[in-house]
């Protein structure tokens, strides 16, 4: 049976924005002991997008939001949530997700930021969703924001090659029965300091090899996780989103879930890692494209930063845009 049973929340548009400015393997191989070849036999990114200095969070999230709304044709006054996922906002407060609605001309929304780095969408997602089933809010952007160029350093060769900045988002609303299920989420103590944006100034800094080691043999069980809490199985999905870090680990976590027939987002190869952007983005950016299946339930999951994890099944609008 379609749909999660009770009364819930559903996804009504998708949108996404990155800067103009891209920056190829080559590019880099200009500032620093690397290569094409090198990179894509690694992670499997060609290019990546960076913001420029009047690019924010805030700015790309609003565009990003902005095309959410347009897609699902709702007057933005509708809108009485903001949930805001990133870990590189520039400025404590006031938040970005409160930036995001003055820069939309919301009508004095709720407005929530977000940190749990890389699975910060998931968790934004699952946040906005149990407010629309409690009833706190109606109509609900959630979006993933963030500008990993700013914290990157271009020194390091084996983090500067990783990441790009953008954002995704996603509107919600209430539906019944649910189309989008609960989160299953939860963390890893012992990862704790694995990814880390720390430091003056701050700096994206990880422990790769321990990353990897744990997408490739743990990530694939809190998946099935949140399949089974859906009600669902793996031959049952139409896309699988899960983080794009690395298509290294994209494919094999793939694999490892069984998925045969569903459609593999895989734009870390084009925007590189977005960290809580990363899902919104992939997913809008190939919704747009027509690549995606209407109403097909996509499995969103996102790990990272730490070190958290967090997964939902969203159901995709009926209705190819356009």
């Amino acid at each position: 049976m379609r749909g999660f049973g009770e009364r819930g929340s559903q996804v009504l548009g998708l949108g996404h924005h990155q800067p103009p400015q891209v920056l190829t393997n080559e590019d880099l191989s200009a500032r620093v002991d690397t290569s094409d070849e090198w990179i894509r036999t690694r992670t499997g990114i060609s290019t990546r997008h960076v913001a420029g200095d009047g690019d924010t969070v805030a700015s790309m999230g609003a565009a990003a939001a902005r095309m959410a709304l347009a897609e699902a044709g709702t007057d933005p006054q509708r809108v009485s949530m903001v949930v805001l996922a990133t870990m590189t906002d520039e400025d404590r407060s006031p938040n970005s997700a409160g930036r995001v609605a003055a820069e939309l001309g919301l009508a004095g929304p709720a407005v929530l930021d977000v940190n749990t780095a890389c699975s910060g969408f998931e968790y934004a997602l699952g946040i906005a969703d149990q407010a629309v089933r409690a009833g706190t809010a109606d109509h609900v952007l959630v979006i993933g924001s963030e500008k990993m160029t700013a914290v990157t350093d271009w020194s390091d060769r084996s983090t500067c090659v990783l990441t790009g900045d953008g954002a995704g988002a996603l509107l919600i609303g209430p539906s019944e029965p649910a189309l989008l299920s609960s989160v299953v989420w939860g963390s890893v103590p012992h990862l704790l300091e694995a990814v880390r944006v720390e430091g003056t100034p701050s700096r994206f800094a990880q422990e790769g090899r321990s990353v990897y080691r744990w997408a490739i043999t743990e990530a694939a069980t809190h998946a099935e996780h949140v399949l089974k809490a859906a009600g669902m199985t793996a031959a049952d999905l139409g896309v699988l989103a899960f983080h794009q870090a690395n298509l290294r680990i994209v494919e094999p976590l793939a694999r490892a879930l069984g998925a045969e027939n569903a459609v593999v987002i895989t734009d870390v190869t084009e925007s590189g890692n977005t960290s809580a952007a990363s899902v919104p983005l992939g997913l809008s950016k190939a919704w747009h494209r027509g690549e995606l299946p209407a109403g097909a339930p996509a499995l969103l999951f996102g790990f990272g930063g730490g070190f958290t994890y967090a997964g939902l099944v969203a159901h995709l609008p009926d209705q190819l845009p356009g």
